[in-house]
C-alpha cells in the first residue's frame, strides 16, 4: 500500500469495495486452513488405521473418507473459487476506478498548465506518467491492499493454528521471518532509488522516440538514419542498465526470501522430527503443521512483494504528485471582473515582456492601440517580437499590471475563459487533430451544420481541395494533419478560426504557405465576414497587410511605426526598405517564371 495526498481519498471513496474484498479474502483464508486438517486426518488414517475427528478417535474407512474428507474438500474448493473471484473484482475493480479518476485529475492539471510548462517538459516524459507511472500506482493500490490484508489475515490465522499445536516450534519458525523484515526494509529503500532511475531512463527513451517519429521525414531527407539509430541505441542501453540495476535488487530480495523460508522449513523438519520421535507429535500433526507454515509462506512472500511494489509505487507517485503540484502560473486571480462580452479593443501601454528564462526582453516599451472592429497588420523581421504580441493578447504568458488592456480592462482582471472564448487564433505551427476535416473546422463550435462548415472552408479557400478527397469533409486526417499539404493545413486552420466567429481573430503568419491568388481570396473574404470585428494579421509579406486599416511595424522588440501602408512608406525608412526588397524579389521571381 502507498499513501499520498492525491491517493488517500480513494481509500475512503472505494472503502466499501475494499472492505467487501477483505471479507471475501477472510472467508478464503479461513477455508484454506481446513486443508491441513484434512491432510492430517488422511495421513493418520492411512498410517494407523484410525484418525481423530472432532476430538474422537474414529476408525478410518470409506465412509469416513467420503463424509469427513472428500465432502469438506469439495466445499473448500467451491468456497475458494467464489471467494477469490469476489476479492479480485473488489480489489482490482477499485484500483481501476482509482486509476481512471487520478488520470482525469492529471489531465485536468495538464490542461491548465501554461505554454511555458510544455516548453520545458517533453511530450514523451509526460506520456510515461500517464502510462508506466500510473499503472504502477494502480498496482500498488489494489495489489497493495490485497497483499497487506492477506498477509495479516492468513498469517495471523496460520500462526495461531501453529501456536496451538506447539509454541516453541512456532517461535523457532518465526525468528528468521523477523530478520527477513529488517533486511527487506533496507533493500526496499535501494529499490525505490533504482525504480526512479528506471523511470527517468524510460522517459528519456520515450521522448527521443516520439521526437524521432514526428521528425522522420526530416531525418530521411538529411540521411541521418544512422546517427539517429546510434543515439537511440545509447538511450536504449541506458534504459537497459537502469532496468538491470532494479532487477538485481528485486532478485536479491527474492533470494533472501527464499533463503529464510527454506531455513525455516529445515527447522520445522528438524525440530518437528524430534517431536515425532519423542511422541509429542505424530506424523499427521507434523504434516498439518507444515501445511500451516506453507500457508504462512505466501504472507511472507507478500511482504517481500509489498516492499518491492511499494518501492516502485512511491517513486511513481512522487512523479505524479510533482505534476499535479506544478503551479499554474497563468490563471485567473482572485476577484476578476465579471465581464460577459469582449468587443475587441486592444491597447498596449509601455509593455515590456521577457520570456521566462530568457536573457533579454522580447518586447520593450511597446505602446499601440487597436480599436474594436479594426483590421490591423503586424509586420517586422523574423525574431522582432510579432508572435509575442499574439501570445500576450491570448494571455499565454503573464504580463505586469497596467501594461495590456482589452476593452479598457486590464487583461489580468479578465477571466481567461472569457478572453479566449471571444478570441480566435491561427498559430504559425498549425495543429490539426487526427479526426475528420469537418470536426477539425468545427472544433470550437458545439452545435453546427455541414453548410456552416462548408461556408467557413470556402472563405478560407480550401473547399475545392477538400471536395477532391474521396471522403470529402469526412476524410480522417493523420496525426497532426500529416495527410494534407502545408497550405491545406494552414487554410483548414483559418477555416476553424473563422467558424468560431469571435470578436477578435489573431492570424500569425497564417497565409505564408499559400500562393498570392489564394492569399487574395482569403484576405477579401476576411474583409467581408470580419467587418466590424477586430482582426490582427501578423505577417512577413507586405502584400498581406498593405490594405489593412492600420499597420504596426515591429523591430528588435519595439514598435517603430504605426499607420496605414502609405503613411509608413513615407515616414518609416525600415518599412519602406522592406517594401522595396519584397517588390524586387517578386520582380525577379516573375522574370524567372517567364
Amino acid at each position: 500500500m502507498i499513501f499520498g495526498k492525491y491517493i488517500n481519498k480513494y481509500y475512503l471513496r472505494y472503502g466499501w469495495m475494499l472492505l467487501l474484498g477483505i471479507a471475501a479474502l477472510f472467508v478464503v483464508d479461513r477455508v484454506q486452513l481446513i486443508i491441513p486438517e484434512l491432510y492430517r486426518m488422511t495421513v493418520n488414517g492411512i498410517l494407523y488405521g484410525q484418525t481423530e475427528i472432532n476430538g474422537v478417535m474414529t476408525k478410518f474407512d470409506m465412509n469416513v473418507l467420503l463424509d469427513n474428507i472428500c465432502r469438506p474438500l469439495l466445499f473448500v474448493i467451491l468456497s475458494l473459487v467464489v471467494g477469490r473471484f469476489a476479492w479480485r473484482i473488489c480489489f482490482f475493480g477499485s484500483a481501476v476506478k482509482m486509476e481512471t479518476n487520478l488520470r482525469s485529475v492529471m489531465f485536468d492539471r495538464c490542461k491548465e498548465l501554461s505554454q511555458q510548462f510544455y516548453n520545458e517538459n517533453k511530450v514523451g516524459g509526460l506520456m510515461s506518467l500517464f502510462t508506466n507511472d500510473l499503472e504502477t500506482v494502480q498496482d500498488c493500490f489494489g495489489g497493495g491492499v490485497l497483499m497487506t490484508a492477506d498477509a495479516a489475515l492468513l498469517g495471523a490465522l496460520s500462526i495461531y493454528k501453529m501456536a496451538r499445536m506447539n509454541i516453541w516450534l512456532t517461535l523457532f519458525a518465526l525468528v528468521p521471518m523477523i530478520l527477513l523484515g529488517s533486511v527487506g526494509t533496507i533493500v526496499g529503500k535501494n529499490m525505490t532509488k533504482r525504480w526512479d532511475e528506471r523511470q527517468e531512463a524510460f522517459s528519456r527513451l520515450s521522448d527521443f522516440s516520439q521526437e524521432s517519429f514526428s521528425g522522420i521525414s526530416v531525418i530521411k531527407a538529411f540521411v541521418r538514419e544512422t546517427r539517429e539509430l546510434m543515439a537511440f541505441a545509447k538511450l536504449n542501453r541506458e534504459n537497459e542498465n537502469a532496468n538491470v540495476r532494479f532487477v538485481r535488487m528485486s532478485v536479491l530480495l527474492n533470494i533472501l526470501v527464499t533463503l529464510f523460508v527454506e531455513s525455516v522449513i529445515c527447522i520445522i523438519f528438524g525440530y518437528g522430527g524430534y517431536l515425532v520421535h519423542t511422541g509429542v507429535f505424530d506424523v499427521g500433526l507434523l504434516i498439518e503443521f507444515v501445511g500451516y507454515f506453507t500457508s504462512v509462506i505466501w504472507p511472507i512472500m507478500a511482504i517481500a512483494e509489498l516492499i518491492d511494489m511499494r518501492s516502485r509505487g512511491k517513486a511513481s507517485l512522487k512523479r505524479i504528485t510533482d505534476l499535479i503540484d506544478t503551479e499554474v502560473d497563468v490563471r485567473d486571480r482572485d476577484g476578476v471582473s465579471d465581464i460577459s462580452e469582449i468587443k475587441g479593443d486592444i491597447e498596449f501601454r509601455n509593455l515590456t515582456f521577457t520570456y521566462p528564462g530568457a536573457a533579454k526582453p522580447s518586447l520593450t516599451n511597446v505602446s499601440f492601440r487597436i480599436n474594436a472592429g479594426e483590421s490591423v497588420g503586424v509586420i517586422g523581421k523574423t525574431g522582432s517580437g510579432k508572435t509575442t504580441v499574439a501570445d500576450l493578447i491570448l494571455r499565454q504568458y503573464n504580463v505586469d499590471d497596467g501594461m495590456l488592456f482589452i476593452d479598457g480592462h486590464d487583461v489580468n482582471t479578465i477571466p481567461l475563459d472569457t478572453l479566449r472564448r471571444y478570441t480566435a487564433y491561427v498559430p504559425q505551427d498549425n495543429f490539426l487533430f487526427s479526426d475528420t476535416i469537418e470536426r477539425n473546422i468545427a472544433f470550437a463550435v458545439d452545435g453546427y451544420t455541414e453548410e456552416e462548415v462548408k461556408d467557413a472552408a470556402e472563405l478560407a479557400g480550401v473547399h475545392e481541395d477538400i471536395d477532391e478527397f474521396p471522403e470529402k469533409y469526412k476524410t480522417v486526417l493523420g496525426e497532426r494533419g500529416v495527410t494534407v499539404s502545408g497550405g491545406q493545413k494552414q487554410r483548414i486552420s483559418i477555416a476553424r478560426a473563422l467558424m468560431k466567429d469571435a470578436s477578435i481573430i489573431i492570424m500569425d503568419d497564417a497565409v505564408s504557405a499559400v500562393d498570392t491568388k489564394t492569399e487574395n481570396v482569403i484576405l477579401n473574404a476576411l474583409k467581408t465576414v470580419r467587418a466590424g470585428r477586430t482582426t490582427v494579421m501578423i505577417a512577413h509579406r507586405v502584400s498581406t497587410v498593405e490594405d489593412m486599416d492600420k499597420i504596426i511595424y515591429v523591430e528588435n522588440g519595439t514598435v517603430t511605426a504605426v499607420g496605414t501602408h502609405e503613411q509608413l512608406y513615407e515616414t518609416c525608412e525600415a518599412y519602406r526598405k522592406t517594401v522595396l526588397l519584397q517588390r524586387l524579389e517578386e520582380e525577379r521571381s516573375e522574370d524567372i517564371n517567364a
